[in-house]
């Protein structure tokens, strides 16, 4: 679905969940944010192909945080473009991303998806892709979940940080979150912005009223 002009809501199945990276890209280049689960490239290919996208103008990823439902095609994405790609994650998830840790929630897993975080991001540092992308440091999910504010599109990508149904925000995912009060603390910070449209990756796109329902996934 498309967002606004180079900003695309991917729609991808594993099983029966529904997941949506996001994909942006302009006359150079194309970001992915998130990589869905593990297998999932060719999903990614097709996806893109969709969008009229190819994938060799992939330049950049970046991770909004360690789940596996997030990091579990980078290995195969890694494969394909090699040094071509950098990716991109905050600094206190990209041990577990690289597998110097184990998965806070797939520690189970004997073979879980790394791969190499060529930099860190801070909250509040801005990325110079696609007219530009705002780190928001959002923990609460995991240690080093991050949102990212599309400033010319005034779109945010919220990662896990809120989901939605049918349009509305429902709020938080309690069962699925590491620091309830961390993660409240967290959606405060979505306040500040100029938000038209929010993109939940488990939920899609909400587009009304973003200010009062961010408020009322604060108070839930």
């Amino acid at each position: 679905m498309e967002i606004s002009k180079g900003v695309e809501m991917l729609h991808l199945e594993f099983h029966g969940n529904i997941i949506h990276p996001t994909l942006l890209w302009d006359e150079e280049m194309a970001v992915l944010i998130d990589t869905g689960f593990p297998g999932q490239i060719e999903d990614l290919h097709v996806a893109m192909e969709k969008v009229g996208v190819s994938f060799d103008k992939l330049k950049v990823l970046i991770l909004t945080h360690q789940d596996i439902d997030h990091i579990g095609s980078l290995p195969e994405i890694l494969q394909e473009c090699g040094s071509n790609i950098k990716v991109y994650a905050h600094e206190l998830d990209k041990p577990y991303i690289q597998g110097d840790l184990s998965l806070l929630k797939d520690g189970h897993l004997e073979n879980p998806p790394t791969g190499k975080v060529d930099d860190t991001l801070k909250d509040g540092q801005e990325l110079p892709y696609c007219g530009g992308i705002r780190v928001i440091h959002t923990p609460g999910h995991s240690p080093g979940h991050i949102s990212l504010y599309l400033k010319q599109n005034k779109t945010l990508i919220a990662g896990d940080s809120m989901y939605s149904v049918n349009g509305i925000i429902g709020g938080i995912h309690a069962p699925t979150v590491l620091d309830i009060k961390e993660a409240r603390l967290s959606l405060k910070k979505y306040l500040d912005l100029d938000i038209e449209s929010v993109v939940c990756y488990h939920g899609g796109l909400s587009k009304e009223n973003i200010n009062d329902q961010i408020k009322k996934a604060i108070s839930n």
